[in-house]
This record gives C-alpha cells, structure tokens and sequence, in this order.
C-alpha cells in the first residue's frame, strides 16, 4: 500500500502519523533505464542506414521522439510528487499536504470531533474520504486507487476511535 503507519497499527498509543504517497509503477533508476533502453531499440533499424544521407535526415526526429518521451514521463512523475501526513495526538489531528509545486496545505481540528466520511458515489473519484472537523472537511488519500481508499477507510475508522 502507498501509505505508512507509525507506529504500526493497532496502535497502542493515541499519538500516530499516517503518511500517503501516490503509487510509482516507475522509479528514477528505472526511468533512465527506461529511455536508454527506448533509445537503443529504435536506434536498431537506423543502423542499416550508417554511411547513407537519409540518416542524417532521420536522426532529428529520433531525437526528438526521445526527448518527447522523456519530457512527458518527467512531467507525469514531477505531478505525482505529493506527500500528506496525518499526525493523531492526544487532543489534536493535524492534515499536512505537501504538493508537487511546493505549496503546503494544513488543517487542525480537535480530535475528538473528527469523523472519518466515505462517499462512494459522488465525490471526484470512487469511495472518496474526506476528514470532517471544525468548520472544514477535507480529502484524504484521492491520489490512492478505489481499493486502497477503502482499506485506508477502515484503517482510519480503527485508529480515530
């Protein structure tokens, strides 16, 4: 699961943090390794060409489809670097949202009014979670694919009890 427990439930404290990431199919030494392979497939049929003007020809629109492919996987794991934490103490729960532009989100609420909600239709994705307390409700976990929002639902009704 893209998320982390501390201390490991069940918890026999009141104090835990949760942590939530989206989940990378891709890592960074598997990107590069991505591209080089990439490039030295479909470099493969260009040597048949060696020594011939046609090449040089083709060789602009190679490159341009690597650095095409590169950008486009750059840009799509740079919008997947999201963090939030939840931090449970014995009065409070506080929600940090660290998105991928590197503006952070905070929201506090007592904790003993904090109800864990699960919209299963209706919400911007399937079983959405939202966090009510105080005058706000917030989203947790969007990021996360429809089974994990409804394993994250019954960790987090477990542990805000």
């Amino acid at each position: 699961m893209p998320y982390e427990w501390s201390p490991e439930p069940p918890h026999q404290t009141s104090n835990w943090q949760l942590s939530l990431w989206p989940y990378r199919s891709l890592l960074r030494k598997e990107f590069v390794l991505f591209i080089a392979a990439t490039a030295v497939l479909v470099a493969l049929p260009l040597i048949t060409l060696l020594g011939q003007a046609v090449l040089w020809g083709l060789l602009p629109f190679f490159a341009l489809m690597i650095a095409g492919l590169w950008y486009a996987l750059h840009v799509s794991y740079r919008r997947g670097e999201v963090l939030e934490e939840l931090t449970v103490d014995d009065t409070n729960a506080h929600l940090t949202r660290h998105n991928p532009n590197g503006d952070v989100q905070n929201w506090e609420a007592n904790r003993y009014w904090v109800t864990v909600h699960l919209h299963p239709k209706g919400g911007p994705v399937e079983n959405y979670i939202t966090l009510r307390g105080g005058d706000r409700e917030v989203e947790i976990g969007a990021f996360l694919d429809a089974k994990e929002r409804l394993a994250l639902f019954d960790d987090l009704k477990r542990a805000m009890r």
